[in-house]
This record gives structure tokens, sequence and C-alpha cells, in this order.
């Protein structure tokens, strides 16, 4: 794919972003992977492409025409045409090898916002490294990202409609029940909206020498979901579990994981996961975990001790919580297969096993929290 494609779609997802339409990197990827199939000879293909997988909302529709037509298409120039289509084939790199002329986008003054949203060619391909390959200063960008990332969750809104005072959609049942005291007189419109829900969430990550490449990520991870989601409770665990919550709250990122490290035993060594899980559901599951709670495992399954143990706190655990996620590293290769013993054993008491190697795997998370 031409790399001059990926400029001009970053550049005008800039400019959108200036002029206050919320694209995020998601949906710039989205975009680029779309415009491969599109006919980037026709302008209207471009244009709807773009609309649909930058998920454009009907009242940024005007702002959004208006600067495409500006830096896409160059309103107020007769257009030059563009360059013949050539046929895929071995050795040709196609259509996408050349942006046609009349789709450059023109060369004006944008001001391209920073550290409000990432832009494609800072942050893509940071976004897709494996944790295990970042160095301290990739780390450290990383973990300024994901507290973005976990604040979608604070903006993000349930699927359920619940009565609203004021703005939001119209109820027609709750609106004719209403209009009953009023001697069928329909006077005003109930109304009903969808609610901004952050959920209930317990953390338990594993801190073992072999999650070591992931766990500084992974716990960032877990302080940011606490800034946002307050009702948010972490553990970490190897041979002992511990729980970390307080630890999590205020101060500098880096101190406090140091500090985790130095206060949780065995950090970076053994691990027995059945009876770290067995001592939360005896200790904390009653308190911690209801109907509403999503429980979060973040461990590679590399178990020491007793599968049986395992199993059965998985049971205890999944008969309270709403969910189970276990978050895997070892699922973005994708040769693994979950058959380790104490994977193996946890894996009928999951709702969902999910990669969390890299920052997109954990941005996929995002929607099934807030389902």
């Amino acid at each position: 794919m031409s790399a001059d494609l990926t400029v001009h779609l970053a550049r005008f997802a800039g400019s959108l972003r200036t002029a206050g339409i919320r694209v995020t990197v998601g949906d710039e990827v989205d975009a680029l992977r779309a415009m491969t199939r599109a006919d980037l000879g026709d302008p209207e293909d471009v244009r709807l492409t773009l609309r649909c997988t930058l998920k454009i909302r009907p009242r940024d529709a005007e702002a959004f025409e208006d600067l495409f037509a500006r830096l896409w298409l160059g309103a107020g120039r007769a257009p030059r045409p563009a360059p013949p289509r050539a046929e895929h084939g071995p050795g040709n790199p196609g259509v996408f090898g050349l942006v046609p002329a009349a789709l450059r986008p023109v060369e004006v003054e944008v001001e391209v916002p920073r550290g409000d949203e990432p832009g494609w060619s800072r942050d893509a391909l940071l976004r897709r490294k494996p944790f295990e390959a970042c160095d301290d200063r990739e780390l450290a960008r990383l973990e300024r990202l994901v507290v973005r990332l976990a604040e979608r969750l604070a903006t993000r809104r349930s699927r359920r409609l619940v009565p609203v005072h004021g703005r939001g959609r119209p109820d027609p049942r709750r609106s004719l029940r209403r209009a009953v005291a009023t001697a069928g007189e329909l006077v005003s419109l109930a109304r009903r909206e969808r609610p901004i829900e952050t959920p209930r969430l317990v953390l338990i990550c594993d801190t073992s020498g072999s999650m070591d490449p992931h766990a500084r990520f992974l716990l960032a991870f877990a302080r940011a979901l606490k800034r946002v989601a307050r009702r948010t409770e972490v553990f970490a665990f190897n041979t002992d579990l511990v729980r970390i919550t307080s630890w999590l709250s205020g101060g500098q990122q880096r101190s406090a994981l140091d500090r985790l490290a130095a206060a949780v035993p065995d950090w970076s060594g053994g691990t027995r996961i059945g009876e770290c899980l067995e001592t939360f559901a005896a200790r904390h599951l009653d308190e911690l975990v209801d109907s509403r709670t999503i429980v979060i495992v973040l461990s590679d399954g590399l178990d020491r001790g007793e599968p049986e143990r395992l199993a059965e706190a998985m049971r205890r655990i999944q008969a309270r919580a709403r969910r189970i996620f276990w978050l895997n590293p070892l699922l973005g290769d994708p040769r693994y297969q979950p058959t380790a013993r104490g994977m193996a054993a946890a894996l009928p008491f999951v709702d969902a096993l999910l990669p969390v190697h890299n920052l997109e795997s954990l941005e996929r998370l995002l929607p099934q929290l807030a389902s």
C-alpha cells in the first residue's frame, strides 16, 4: 500500500480533529483498510468510504463535507484528470501505488493537534508493537496512550435505555401511560437515553517471571482504569495474592510501579495461580464481586500449582461475577494453543480468552467492558 495514501489520510484526519470532529486512531486504521477496496479514481466512492469508516456523526457532516471538498478535491480549482487505473497482476502494485491527482490533498496550512489524539504516522506502529519489544521510551509513550484509552470508558454509553428528563429520544409507551392522568391529552413526551456507565471491575494481575515483560504495562493499564472507573479493585499475584488498589492511587506512575515491585512478595518469581485465585475467592469474593462485576485475570496461564484448585476457584468466581475475561499475552502468537495445565483448567469458566500483547489488543477489550 502506498505510503502517500497513509500520509494523506493522516493529514485529513488531523484536519478533522482540528475542526472539532472526533476521529480516533482506530478509525484511521479502519479507513486505511477500506481505502484499499475503494475506487480511488471515483471521488464519490472515496467520500462515502471516509465518511463511513471515520464514523462521522450527522452533526459533523457539514464540516466533514467542507474539509473533504477543500483538502481532497481542491474545491475552487479545476480537477486534474486521474491517471489511468492499472490492472493488478504479478509485479504490478496496482492502483494503490499511486494516489489519483484529483484526490491528492491541497497543500494548505493545517495545525494538527499534538497530544489530543494520537496520529497515524506517530503512533500506529507503536500500537501494534509487542510490549516485550518496546524500549523504555516507547513504554513511557504507551503508558500515556493507555490513559487516553481508559478514558473512553468514561464516555462510552450503555446499550440500555433509561428514563431521563430533558433531552433524549421519545418514549411512546411511557408518554401514553402518562397521558392517562390528563384525560388522554399528551401534554409532554417522556424521554429515554443511553446513560454513561463505567463498569465495576476486579483486575487480578500475574507478576511472575514469565509475565515480567508485560507486568509493568498491564499494571499501568490497571492504574488508568482505576482513574476512570473508580469502582475498580486491583490485585497482584505470583506465589501470594496482594491487594494493591491503594498503591495505584495518586503519585507518579513510575514511582507507584517501583513501590509495587518492592511491596509484592516474589515479584518476577514463580507462580501459583490456583492457590492465589483460591485465596481471592475465600477472602474477597463476597465483598467485591456481584452480578454487576467484571473480573479480569491477566496471566499467561503457566501455573506450577494443582489445576484442580485453579478450576474450583474459577468456578466460584464465575458463579458470582457478571463476566470473566482472561487476558493472555501469549495469544499474540498465532501458533499459541491454550493447552498449558493452568490455562486449560481455567478455560471452561472464562467468558472470553483475549490477547493482551500490545496496545491494539487492549483497544479491542474496551467495547466488551462496556457491553
